[in-house]
């Protein structure tokens, strides 16, 4: 199955257990609306692209790690858009869940995806305990303290922030933690050692959102643009220019390609990473730096 099917079916399955007629339904709704919709689900297709590199033995597993990582990803950006934080509109193209459904169902809205990582992983690991204990323990790094999801939302109060910092705890670990749970549901005999690979990955986006931010059609980024610069947000291109952020941004993905640890499918990995991230440029910054 192509990943992006096989990771839509996992969410379907997920939220098939939990929109009951017991549940409270506009917060199945809100849910609902935050995961479904205009998402690219790079960081669950990562995971599985990982699993898949390493022979994908137990699908189950590799399912609900990406489930996992893409409902927390989601519940960060419905905490990220209040008003406390981001204030925003628009999210993946649509109203945040904030306007749609009030800000006390948003906020009861991040915290049941997060919940829902936990469930999922549950489940679909119950096969396999001896992999049960990395994969949970990885994902609870991704999400807390000191340096989850967390950690890089409260960065943003403090009056000093290193850009690198703020963007491995940002952005960085969840994209780690992506890695590293492909390669633990797949059974890797080292996990960590992806590790690397998604940190990268995760740096070379965040730098490409940076750029995006200030370039990117607002339809296309489906928020607004020019977020970074009025809310005082640390941002790659106010600090190492265009033309210095793009290099930064090139020099992570060989970094990140040339990190991958040995498996069985390896060059394919490289290619398909090359071929993603080939497409993290806005294009007219890309003309702009050529």
């Amino acid at each position: 199955m192509e990943s992006g099917h096989r990771i839509e079916a996992a969410l379907d399955a997920a939220f098939a257990r939990i929109e009951t007629p017991a549940g409270p339904p506009k917060l199945a709704a809100a849910m609902r609306h935050a995961v479904f919709g205009a998402g690219q689900r790079i960081r669950p297709r990562l995971c599985l692209a990982v699993a898949m590199a390493c022979g994908d033995d137990m699908p189950a597993a590799t399912d609900s790690a990406a489930v996992a990582i893409e409902v927390l990803h989601c519940a960060s950006l419905v905490h990220d858009d209040m008003p406390c934080f981001d204030n925003a509109d628009i999210r993946r193209g649509k109203p945040t869940v904030h306007r749609v459904y009030g800000e006390p169902l948003a906020v009861l809205t991040g915290d049941a995806l997060i919940v829902l990582a936990f469930q999922t992983l549950a489940r679909g690991v119950v096969a396999a305990p001896e992999r049960m204990g990395r994969l949970v323990d990885i994902v609870a790094a991704a999400i807390g303290a000191p340096a989850g999801l967390c950690a890089g939302q409260a960065w943003e109060s403090e009056p000093e922030v290193d850009l690198a910092e703020y963007h491995r705890a940002k952005t960085g670990v969840l994209f780690a933690a992506a890695t590293e749970a492909g390669g633990a549901a797949a059974g890797h005999p080292d996990p960590v050692a992806w590790r690397t690979l998604g940190a990268k990955l995760g740096e070379a986006y965040q730098v490409a959102d940076d750029l995006r931010d200030v370039a990117a059609d607002p339809e296309r980024l489906g928020k607004p643009r020019g977020q970074d610069a009025a809310l005082g947000r640390p941002n790659a291109v106010a600090e190492l220019g265009v033309v210095g952020a793009i290099t930064r941004l090139k020099a992570l993905v060989g970094e990140a390609v040339g990190s991958i640890p040995p498996c069985p499918g390896r060059e394919a990995l490289q290619a398909h990473i090359l071929d993603e991230t080939g497409r993290f440029v806005p294009k007219e910054l890309a003309r702009q730096a050529a």
